[in-house]
């Protein structure tokens, strides 16, 4: 009796898969209509469009009316538009209104303030800077709505007593002019909270009724010929950044430590020989910048590493004078120095605060 040997068409096989597989196939784009279709799938997209337009700040009533949210694209895009030219729009007008209150004047063309500024009573601002502008005209006084004055690098000889005037001013900036004197009358500005007076090489003292100025947190009278610290200043009890360097002070006073919120104190390029252990009093005092050239002696606990001060040290290393003929280009020299060594001074700090590099040092 022989053997069975079953025989298989090898097409009937393929062709019964290949229709399993359009079966399976056109079953899963059934599934995934419905599923496109239905309810759940819809509410899960509008969501997704709603957390998006809400992130994007957008109002509600822009995408939903009558209760449907419009999920179209073209419609999100549309809305973006509009914002971001409103954005801009409202910034442009920001600015706009902002200008209105701004006067700003450069330029060594400029010998005196136009005639027409007297006349927009409602500036809260000026910034003017390199002119040849030797006098600040009186009816400033009419000008109470002053927030900002700064007048950096004019011919500027003096200021008017009606700078008084101005109750709500918060910053005056007068440095690298020719001021020889502060006009008392600037104690009356109750609101002041910065004031740059430096690198006038004239200015000797500033009058005892700037002690009024409690408000005063900033004061830079650096680049002058100040003997000693004004009494002014050590009344000043809100005071935390103090420059004084480029001056002629031989010692500190031993009620320095009056000056209990004080920060920052700059005395580098003085005539200092020693530091009083007053400075130990100053318990918010965190940078003291000095010159190195003449100090002998200091107090070893502020080289304690348990104090917040960080102590740096400079060496002084003064320009040989040149010889001139004209005193006037010599002056001129003499604060473009000035002006130099203060930038530098001021990138050098900027430098080590950014890389954590201030540290104490001790000089013998």
């Amino acid at each position: 009796m022989g053997h069975k040997v079953v025989v298989f068409d090898i097409s009937v096989v393929r062709a019964l898969w290949e229709t399993r597989v359009k079966k399976h196939k056109a079953w899963q784009k059934k599934e995934a209509e419905r599923l496109e279709k239905s309810a759940l799938e819809k509410i899960k997209e509008e969501w997704n469009f709603v957390a998006e337009c809400r992130r994007k700040g957008i109002p509600q009533a822009e995408y939903c009316k009558n209760g449907f949210v419009d999920t179209s694209v073209r419609l999100l895009e549309r809305i973006e538009r509009r914002s971001l030219a409103a954005q801009s729009a409202l910034s442009k007008e920001r600015d706009k209104r902002s200008s209105e209150f701004v006067f700003e004047l450069s330029g060594d063309h400029w010998k005196e303030f136009p005639d027409s500024l007297k006349e927009q009573t409602h500036l809260k601002e000026w910034h003017i800077s390199n002119t040849l502008i030797q006098i600040i005209p009186k009816y400033i006084e009419l000008f109470q709505a002053m927030r900002i004055l700064d007048l950096p690098k004019n011919q500027i000889s003096r200021l008017p007593a009606e700078i008084g005037c101005l109750k709500n001013l918060k910053e005056l900036n007068v440095s690298f002019n020719h001021l020889k004197s502060i006009p008392p009358e600037l104690g009356d500005c109750e609101n002041l909270e910065k004031l740059d007076c430096s690198g006038n090489l004239e200015l000797t003292e500033l009058p005892f009724e700037l002690s009024n100025l409690k408000q005063v947190s900033f004061v830079d009278i650096s680049a002058n010929k100040f003997a000693s610290v004004p009494i002014c200043v050590l009344r000043m009890s809100n005071l935390k950044w103090l420059d004084i360097s480029n001056n002629n002070l031989s010692d500190l006073p031993q009620d320095i430590d009056r000056l209990e919120g004080l920060q920052t104190f700059l005395l580098y390029k003085n005539k200092l020989t020693y530091l009083p252990y007053a400075l130990l009093n100053l318990k918010k005092l965190t940078l003291l910048v000095v010159s190195g050239d003449h100090l002998v002696e200091l107090p070893t606990a502020l080289c304690d590493s348990s104090t917040p001060l960080k102590f740096v040290s400079l060496k002084d290393n003064p320009l040989e004078n040149t010889q001139c003929q004209d005193g006037d280009e010599m002056m001129e020299s003499e604060r473009d120095r000035q002006h130099f060594d203060k930038e530098f001074m001021k990138a050098y700090i900027e430098d080590l605060k950014e890389r954590g590099r201030l540290f104490v040092c001790k000089i013998i």
